[in-house]
């Protein structure tokens, strides 16, 4: 009797049903399949078992566990990658950003932003108490606050709360109504430390403007209303599906005890400081969590080794939630580069201000935190954009690993500025960067708001990702959502060309096409600790891969950023397709 061929209609190709081994339950054939995995990084074929793949390798040999209940498909040429990794996206925030008023980033006249802001307000997206919150502003607004500050202190604004959050989640402007809900005025600002002081955007005359930089936008965001907890399970719902729009199957989510109306530059955590973890386990009770997600507990940059008992408190009330990885902690070293807040610790003073920035971290204690956390076992992530910074992070790092050969792997984000002489350090200290290479770009973030006002050879060494490769340093991708977008293939682009409006930027610091893709794949499933079980399309491993629409190997560099995922899998199970 011949067998039974079932056909179905199937975005890629056709579906059907042969005969072999009772165990194989989906095979790929056909494809042209990138393991990420050195040893056979191209194959031609996949057979997926349960949420775990069976093997990988030709077309012959993958045929041969076809059986008569396997699902086949034929790839017919497609690319197949391993699922992708972010190394660093607030992707809850993402997801309630998703829902809200919000600018998208975009570079924006005080007309401009008047405009949109006016029909915000009449659309009526505001929170709980009438207070209009408006997400992703772009940094460029705040040279102008002295004008925001005239424009949104009259007419309905009089007396209608509005606060503008910058798209970085370190910079915010808020009206005159909503700065005395807060509490805050001339006199409050002058009887704090000086070097508090200029956290706060202020008029001639001293009184507040209304650009708030980090621990002063906390006391803003902190007298806001309170996200409900039906929020951010719809934001964790958004989150998730728009990730595995893009084939985003795991990420590091650094600040998973907050949400975005707590404090967090100046958070003093308690058990109690759970922000969106809920919305997590509550997804994956639901059988929603579609993705990996390593979440990290935010400690007080000053925070002390007897502070870790709070995190675990909070750590042991999530455990055992499946795909959720309690697994470390976040902590800031410093603020942002940008003009005029200027609160990133660098080496080099600016040449606006003869300072240096903002360095959080007390650098004669940090090393004893990061080694307490290190002997715990606990990935330690920090946030350090300017090189003094980074520097101070590496110097706490190889404390710990004088104390105890642990062969946890730390990390560094951002790291905008690292001075050449630090760059052997990642390799010998195994400290991951984690890399937002859609910022490495010659364009209006980076020129005209930073250039002018740093060290000249500081800024020749911006995003140095090819010295850090050469230099030994495993890089990992990033995307910092929502402060750029979660899409891979544009961050995989730029890492590439590092081409902006002003030109390129440091070319000499380029990546290779086949770095960017290791970035955002088994490279980037080192950073966040779960390498063992992701990352790389190999027997044993997690079932999470994706399809695209066109070969990304031999796709032109400048159409990458287009690429679109077809269909994404996650444990063997289709949780997207186009």
């Amino acid at each position: 009797m011949k067998p039974l061929y079932k056909a179905l209609s199937f975005a890629i190709g056709s579906i059907i049903f042969p005969s072999a081994y009772a165990a194989t339950d989906l095979v790929l054939i056909n494809g042209k399949i990138f393991t990420a995995n050195a040893q056979q990084e191209h194959v031609q074929a996949l057979a997926i078992e349960g949420d775990h793949i069976q093997a990988v390798g030709t077309n012959q040999t993958i045929k041969k566990l076809i059986n008569k209940n396997t699902q086949v498909i034929d790839l017919k040429g497609k690319s197949v990658f391993p699922g992708m990794i972010d190394s660093h996206s607030h992707a809850v925030l993402g997801g309630i950003q998703l829902g809200s008023a919000d600018l998208l980033d975009e570079i924006l006249s005080t007309d401009e932003i008047e405009k949109k802001v006016n029909d915000f307000h009449t659309k009526g997206l505001t929170l709980s108490d009438g207070t209009l919150k408006v997400l992703g502003v772009n940094g460029a607004a705040w040279v102008h606050a002295d004008e925001l500050n005239q424009r949104f202190n009259q007419g309905q604004w009089h007396e209608a709360p509005l606060a503008l959050m910058g798209s970085d989640y370190h910079t915010g402007w808020a009206n005159d109504v909503v700065l005395k809900k807060a509490g805050i005025n001339k006199q409050m600002i002058e009887n704090l430390p000086k070097a508090e002081q200029h956290n706060y955007g202020r008029l001639k005359n001293g009184e507040p403007n209304g650009l708030l930089v980090d621990a002063a936008w906390d006391k803003v965001s902190s007298s806001l209303p309170k996200y409900t907890e039906q929020e951010v399970d719809q934001a964790t719902e958004r989150a998730v599906a728009y990730n595995n729009r893009y084939g985003i199957t795991a990420w590091m989510d650094p600040a998973a005890n907050v949400t975005p109306s707590d404090s967090i530059f100046s958070i003093v955590p308690t058990e109690k400081t759970v922000g969106i973890l809920p919305g997590y386990k509550n997804l994956s009770q639901q059988g929603k969590l579609n993705a990996h997600v390593v979440a990290l507990l935010v400690m007080n940059s000053k925070s002390t080794p007897k502070d870790i008992e709070v995190i675990n408190k909070v750590r042991q009330q999530f455990q055992n939630v499946d795909h959720l990885y309690m697994s470390g902690v976040k902590i800031f070293a410093d603020g942002i580069l940008r003009y005029p807040m200027q609160s990133a610790a660098v080496l080099q003073p600016y040449k606006n201000s003869n300072k240096r920035g903002d360095l959080l971290v007390d650098e004669n204690h940090f090393g004893e935190l990061v080694t307490a956390l290190d002997k715990q076992g606990l990935i330690v992530h920090v946030h350090a954009i300017g090189d003094r910074a980074v520097r101070e992070t590496l110097n706490a790092v190889e404390q710990a690993r004088q104390k105890q050969q642990s062969n946890i792997g730390h990390s560094i984000t951002h790291m905008q500025l690292v001075s050449a002489e630090d760059i052997p350090r990642f390799k010998a200290l195994n400290v991951y960067p984690s890399m937002q290479l859609a910022w490495a770009a010659a364009d209006e973030y980076r020129i005209p708001p930073v250039k002018p006002y740093i060290d000249e050879k500081a800024f020749e060494l911006m995003y140095p990702v090819q010295s850090l490769k050469k230099a030994g340093a495993i890089i990992a991708g990033a995307s910092d959502w929502p402060d750029s977008p979660p899409n891979p293939w544009l961050s995989i682009q730029q890492g590439i060309t590092r081409e902006g409006s002003y030109g390129v930027l440091n070319a000499n610091e380029r990546l290779e096409r086949k770095d960017m893709f290791y970035a955002y794949t088994l490279n980037a499933a080192k950073l966040i600790g779960l390498s063992n079980m992701i990352g790389s399309l190999e027997n044993g491993k997690k079932a999470d891969f994706i399809i695209l629409d066109r070969d990304v190997f031999n796709t032109p560099t400048h159409q990458l950023k287009d690429t679109e995922v077809l269909q994404t899998y996650f444990g063997g199970k289709l949780v997207y397709s186009k």
